[in-house]
């Protein structure tokens, strides 16, 4: 089990987790592992913010003001890796879970659930409706969309000045 943690772009996913003691911890789910950590969500949610500068009520409120009054808002965690995260259920539930959009590739109807298939190749079944999801997703792209921009590497097209010449007429 991990002291403490910071969200960093390989974070998937996290959700809280009860110890044997009844102590609230979280499992993370990073690309590459999964493990423990002895802090609540809320805890890491905090930390990983106030390490750039700024606090968790700040983000919440900064995500309120530019989204609306959305239900369960995405919070920006890192804006110079261009990490927000969004929560399944409001925070104050044990069994929320908080992913990463950057890692989400597809998601699935299954039963009134939603199938989250992950970039590393896993999935994760979510006791959430599709739509209502995929709405909370849509949300936290937004939210990276209005305050860090569009992707680092956008696609550019460059136009052929050859082939526009042709189209126009000269003027004497």
């Amino acid at each position: 089990m991990e002291k403490q943690y910071i969200i960093l772009p390989d974070f998937m996913y996290m959700r809280g987790h009860n110890d044997r003691f009844g102590k609230t911890c979280t499992e993370v789910h990073e690309t590459n592992r999964a493990f423990l950590v002895d802090m609540s969500p809320l805890e890491i949610l905090a930390i990983s913010i106030k390490c750039i500068g700024y606090n968790l009520s700040g983000a919440i409120e900064t995500s309120r003001d530019l989204l609306g009054d959305v239900y369960m808002c995405p919070i920006l965690v890192n804006p110079i890796d261009r990490i927000v995260v969004f929560p399944t259920r409001t925070h104050k539930h044990e069994d929320t879970i908080w992913f990463n959009p950057f890692h989400i590739k597809r998601t699935r109807s299954f039963t009134l659930k939603t199938t989250v298939l992950l970039s590393n190749g896993s999935s994760i079944l979510v006791p959430t409706k599709l739509s209502s999801f995929n709405t909370k997703l849509q949300n936290a792209e937004q939210l990276q969309d209005l305050t860090v921009g569009p992707p680092k590497h956008p696609v550019v097209f460059l136009l052929d000045p050859k082939k526009r010449k042709k189209g126009k007429k000269k003027q004497h």
